[in-house]
């Protein structure tokens, strides 16, 4: 049995949950939106900002060596977070969605020609749907889905059928923003291997709540982003393996990402600076770096049992309400449940919520088309962190159903 976490103690390490709304204690149940940073996040940046904020790289003075030590030390922190086989894997980012679309960019450059498919699922968030959409049309390719059941699960026989040999790269999310479901992305990248074919893993929903190892997936380009992970807005993270870095073209051309330039050519610096043009967001990485290792410290496998334990306790709290539907209802989930309540709109539950001081999130989570498979317009999510308590699982079940007796 792994020892359980000592949420009590944990809650002081994360000063906005102190926070009031309305003149009731915060109820905070957005986290698939974005985490709350502990202290030690904030205190890594204010230290960078304070004590030794410098550009990094090429500088000879020491603010500027101290900056690109502890810039490169986040990279090589992210890359045992996650085992990639080298520190240069690791390329800083703005978040997943820039991560998708440099791959998307450079990807469809190089190898995708008229008639070709990408392959993604059924369950994406726009960033893995968008970036392919657009790439596909400069190329005349197209994109194909891997379908889903009625439990948002993905219908995982219907795979083989899908990876012809137009397919030239799948891209799928590892853990549903609106659903909650993990999918058995080690599966997919396998027999998309048997073919051939690369996969790109959307990590965003997955990190947090599951250990990942890119080497044990053997995934090819895995996306993630630092503010679902209790680190910062604005870094994230694309893992690549070498091969592939080699061979994508840069993109974005700038500082950094270069070894020589003339009027007549430029030369590119080698992975992971090929991909990282003008001044990055130092803090950010910093502030990341801080993440992980306040999440090591925890311990991933103590993270990972004690939100499922807390979510098995929401699913049979809320499964008490009257009225109320789950949207999807994997067996394997993570982080996130959404529901309707018959006869109410989504919007008007979450603001009755955010009345009593709970922070849920309505509408369509950037995933519109769950939304059309399902016929609904959007849902109610409750999204959950290592530190919410059943306390607060029992204050939003009380909520929604002071919410049903006001709105019917």
């Amino acid at each position: 049995m792994t020892a359980t976490l000592d949420i009590d103690k944990i809650r002081k390490d994360f000063p906005l949950l102190e926070t009031n709304v309305y003149g009731r204690g915060l109820v905070y149940l957005d986290n698939a939106a974005t985490t709350q940073k502990p202290l030690a996040v904030l205190n890594a940046i204010n230290s960078y900002y304070r004590e030794y904020n410098s550009n990094v790289h090429r500088g000879v003075h020491l603010l500027s060596q101290q900056a690109t030590s502890a810039y490169e030390a986040a990279r090589v922190k992210v890359a045992q977070f996650i085992n990639a086989a080298h520190s240069h894997e690791i390329v800083f980012t703005k978040g997943t969605t820039e991560g998708i679309n440099l791959v998307a960019s450079g990807f469809g450059k190089e190898y995708l020609q008229p008639g070709d498919h990408i392959l993604i699922s059924a369950m994406e968030h726009h960033s893995n749907i968008v970036p392919w959409q657009m790439i596909a049309e400069e190329n005349a390719a197209a994109l194909k889905v891997i379908p889903m059941d009625d439990n948002g699960v993905l219908q995982l026989d219907a795979l083989p059928a899908l990876l012809t040999k137009n397919v030239k790269l799948v891209a799928v999310n590892y853990v549903s923003n609106s659903l909650g479901t993990i999918n058995p992305v080690k599966e997919i990248i396998r027999q998309a291997h048997l073919k051939g074919i690369p996969v790109l893993i959307d990590a965003a929903q997955a990190v947090a709540h599951l250990p990942v190892d890119v080497q044990e997936l053997d995934a090819d380009f895995m996306a993630f982003s630092g503010h679902k992970l209790y680190g910062p807005t604005g870094i994230g993270i694309l893992y690549g393996k070498s091969n592939w870095l080699n061979k994508l073209p840069p993109y974005q051309g700038g500082g950094d990402m270069i070894k020589t330039v003339t009027f007549e050519k430029t030369t590119y610096n080698d992975p992971p600076f090929k991909f990282e043009a003008g001044t990055p967001d130092i803090s950010g990485a910093i502030g990341l770096a801080a993440a992980l290792d306040y999440l090591n410290e925890l311990g991933l496998e103590q993270i990972r049992e004690t939100e499922h334990d807390l979510m098995q306790y929401a699913l049979k709290m809320l499964a008490t309400i009257d009225g109320l539907r789950f949207i999807g209802q994997a067996p394997e989930r993570a982080g996130a449940i959404s529901f309707l309540i018959d006869g109410l709109h989504p919007f008007d539950v979450g603001e009755l919520l955010d009345k009593q001081g709970i922070a849920v999130r309505t509408g369509h989570h950037c995933t519109q088309p769950v939304m059309d498979f399902f016929g609904i317009p959007g849902t109610v999510r409750a999204s959950f962190a290592f530190y919410n308590t059943k306390q607060e699982v029992d204050l939003l079940i009380a909520g929604i159903r002071k919410a049903i007796t006001l709105l019917k």
